[in-house]
C-alpha cells in the first residue's frame, strides 16, 4: 500500500499548492445571463459574480446569493433584494434608490459613494458596512445613535 501512495503524493502536493492561488468563483454563468437578460433571478447563486455597472433596475433578486459579488456602479433602483445574501459584496458607487433590502445580509458590504435613498432595510444585517461618501437618506442606515 505504501509503495502505491509514494509516487502519487508529490503530484497531490503540487496540485494542492497550485489550486490555492486560484480565485474562487461560485456564480452560475447561466443564472448571471438570466439576470442580465430578464432582470429576474430569485434565489439564484450569483456569489462572486462580476456585475460591475450592470443595469438591474427593478430586478427580482429575492433570496439571491450575492455574497462577495462586485456590483460597483450598478443600477439597482427599485430592485427587490428581500432576504438576499450580500455579505462582503462591493456596491461602491451603486445606485440603490428605492430598493428593498428587507431581511438581507449586508454584513461587510462596501457602500462607498453609493446612493441608497429611500431603500428599505427592515430587519437587514448591517454590521461592518463601509458608508464613506454614501447618500443614505431614508434608508434606515445611519452613523451611531438615533436620528
Amino acid at each position: 500500500m505504501k509503495g502505491i501512495l509514494l509516487p502519487v503524493l508529490p503530484a497531490i502536493a503540487l496540485m494542492t499548492t497550485l489550486s490555492l492561488g486560484l480565485p474562487v468563483r461560485a456564480e452560475n454563468p447561466v443564472q448571471v445571463k438570466q439576470l442580465l437578460e430578464t432582470s429576474a433571478c430569485s434565489a439564484c447563486n450569483l456569489s462572486g459574480a462580476n456585475l460591475t455597472g450592470a443595469h438591474l433596475i427593478g430586478a427580482d433578486l429575492r433570496n439571491a446569493n450575492l455574497q462577495g459579488a462586485n456590483l460597483a456602479n450598478a443600477n439597482l433602483e427599485g430592485a427587490d433584494l428581500t432576504g438576499a445574501n450580500l455579505k462582503g459584496a462591493n456596491l461602491e458607487g451603486a445606485f440603490v434608490t428605492n430598493a428593498i433590502l428587507d431581511q438581507a445580509n449586508l454584513a461587510g458590504v462596501n457602500l462607498t459613494n453609493a446612493r441608497m435613498i429611500n431603500a428599505s432595510t427592515v430587519g437587514a444585517i448591517l454590521t461592518d458596512i463601509e458608508i464613506s461618501g454614501a447618500d443614505l437618506l431614508g434608508s434606515g442606515i445611519s452613523v451611531g445613535g438615533e436620528y
